[in-house]
């Protein structure tokens, strides 16, 4: 059933809920509000609010997935194996599995009281000195993750070792190809590119996050302090550039799209560091003399979050995606960053 009046298949049933996260999770009682999350495209996110305090539900979408695709439980891992490091992240509480009452696999963490910043240009804050102390804790957070000993967290088998990029690309072309729409000429000139650029793999292996970026933190109240690291579905043992590429698409993405990056804005005005600042602060936290390669983890960034939004839109087709309006959006966004990419490359060559 479609239409104004269909039933909202993300909708959940606090009578039938609030038992369960009574009998399950640590401290839980008396449930009194959910309420859906309008961020978010992948897996649908509620805060919670009970007599106990406020939490905050993380649930797979409902319908037909992809495989491989929207697996809270390694965001649960993950944040469980994180949770003591100098990598902030949420109280993880309590994963249910797929035969829970809402018919999905979910998880449980402690909601925290704090600014996600929307817009990356930071408009809101005071001056160029808060703007600057922002842009570094997100990048002393990417550095400590990336320096997380997996082994001594119980990470050391999150991922296949080595053949990174190799391995992602065909993940992620596979996943593009699946949910394919119709011909995108620079995604198909772009995924030639890839497959002919590949770098070897330099052995190189950390915990990447995935999705690396200012609206997936929280910051404290009042001070530049990450107090946690969101949205952990992507992260996997891989290669660090991969994150800081992936960031650094941030300078280049128009400002003006729905991805609101900081292409097109006078940043040295606003007090934002230049992409080879953020670079090269990073590669001083880490003992890095310098990234080569560059155009490929830039290129492959664009092309990875192209895949993805491929997916979403599918999923809005489909009628599974947590945020249908805008999830049609996406097909539009697909051609957007094939193109940047695309541009990026012919750059390199001329």
């Amino acid at each position: 059933m479609t239409g104004p009046n269909a039933p909202d298949a993300n909708a959940l049933d606090p009578e039938t809920l609030g038992p369960y996260l009574e009998a399950n999770v640590p401290g839980f009682a008396g449930l009194e509000a959910i309420e859906k999350f309008n961020s978010g495209q992948s897996n649908p996110t509620y805060l919670l609010r009970a007599k106990s305090g406020r939490y905050v539900l993380r649930a797979k979408p409902p319908g037909e997935l992809l495989k491989s695709a929207h697996q809270v439980d390694r965001e649960y891992r993950v944040m469980r194996a994180l949770k003591g490091t100098k990598v902030p992240v949420p109280d993880a509480l309590f994963l249910a599995p797929e035969d829970s009452p809402i018919g999905r696999m979910f998880f449980v963490m402690r909601f925290i009281d704090g600014r996600i910043f929307w817009d990356p240009s930071l408009p809101d804050l005071s001056g160029n000195e808060e703007r600057a102390a922002i842009y570094d804790a997100m990048n002393g957070a990417l550095a400590a993750l990336h320096d997380v000993d997996v082994g001594k967290v119980g990470l050391a088998d999150f991922g296949r070792p080595g053949s990174y990029f190799e391995r992602q690309l065909s993940r992620w072309t596979s996943q593009y190809r699946a949910s394919e729409t119709g011909t995108v000429a620079d995604m198909d000139r772009l995924i030639a590119w890839l497959e002919e650029h590949l770098p070897p793999d330099d052995g190189i292996v950390s915990l990447v996050h995935g999705d690396y970026r200012l609206d997936n933190m929280i910051f404290a109240p009042g001070r530049p302090e990450v107090l946690a690291v969101l949205d952990w579905e992507l992260s996997t043992l891989g290669h660090p550039y991969a994150d800081l590429a992936y960031q650094c698409m941030q300078w280049r993405l128009p400002h003006t799209s729905g991805f609101k990056g900081l292409g097109g804005i006078d940043r040295a005005a606003i007090g934002l560091p230049t992409e080879a600042e953020y670079v090269e602060r990073y590669c001083g936290r880490r003992g890095i003399a310098g990234i080569g390669n560059w155009t490929f983890y830039l290129a492959f960034s664009f092309f990875r979050l192209a895949a993805i939004c491929q997916g979403v839109y599918r999923r809005a087709l489909d009628g599974n995606a947590s945020n249908p309006e805008k999830a049609r959006t996406y097909g539009e966004a697909v051609k957007l960053l094939a193109g940047l990419a695309v541009g990026l490359i012919d750059e390199e060559v001329s």
